[in-house]
């Protein structure tokens, strides 16, 4: 299995997955699996159905604990974290099925993201003074921000659930952003998409990394717009790594097209 080095003098990886192994009973999920994230780096996993894709984000944000394996950020360990302590060490992750908040407008939604950074109480946020007031302002200003960044200027007072499915998808990804994270999982961002609002969420993920430098790690079903985006892809099938390496070098690998074509050409 050929593997792209990051090359003499490049960065730390900013994580680091070594031999995840995920079983449920008798049905292994990951078989494994290691990879790494470059600081800036858009990292991407695709497989069939059931490859194992979700099940690694599972792992990296603590929702599972593998039996076997290793998944370090900057150094720290986040196997045996919860998702609320690997939320506050950096990592975000949009879902493929909307989690919004669909009575709550655009902004509050965002705000829900800052909560890993408000460090007022309760009773000093209910009576906004002092430092809780000016920690809401300037969370409130992050999220403008994001609201100008992703275009959503025109939703901002209106309720989630009103708005038509592409503009929620932006919001998702936006409350994800509000964590200022420093690793950012995509979950299937344009899942269930039209042309025209998939290609505008590519557009979107380019900014972000043109403007943030943030790394992402993506899974995804279109593979055009993997293989438009991605500095370096892994395939995964049946929980087992097929291939890892550039998009183009991925895409002719033989047993890349056998995992997804049944057969070799």
């Amino acid at each position: 299995m050929e593997r792209v080095s990051a090359g003499a003098g490049a960065p730390e990886p900013l994580l680091q997955a070594s031999n995840l192994t995920l079983r449920f009973g008798g049905v292994t999920a990951l078989d494994g699996v290691s990879f790494d994230v470059h600081p800036g780096e858009l990292f991407a996993v695709i497989g069939p159905n059931g490859a194992g894709k979700t099940s690694i984000f599972n792992c990296i944000n603590g929702v599972y604990r593998p039996q076997q394996g290793s998944i370090r950020l900057e150094g720290t360990e986040l196997i045996g974290k919860r998702p609320p302590a690997v939320a506050a060490l950096g990592v975000a992750r949009t879902f493929q099925n909307l989690g919004l908040f669909v009575n709550m407008n655009v902004v509050d939604n965002l705000m829900l993201g800052r909560h890993v950074r408000m460090r007022t109480g309760f009773l000093a946020g209910s009576l906004w003074l002092g430092k809780a007031k000016r920690e809401e302002v300037a969370n409130r200003h992050r999220c403008e921000e994001i609201i100008e960044l992703l275009e959503l200027e025109a939703y901002r007072e209106q309720m989630v659930g009103s708005l038509p499915y592409g503009v929620q998808k932006r919001i998702e990804l936006g409350r994800a952003l509000a964590m200022e994270p420093r690793l950012l999982l995509l979950d299937e961002p344009v899942a269930g998409m039209n042309l025209e609002e998939t290609e505008d969420m590519a557009r979107y993920i380019i900014e972000i990394r043109e403007e943030l430098a943030l790394p992402m790690i993506l899974v995804e079903h279109d593979m055009h717009l993997v293989m438009d985006l991605a500095d370096r892809v892994m395939v995964l099938d049946f929980g087992r790594e097929v291939a890892t390496g550039a998009p183009d070098d991925v895409q002719r690998d033989p047993a890349v097209i056998e995992a997804y074509l049944g057969q070799a050409s």
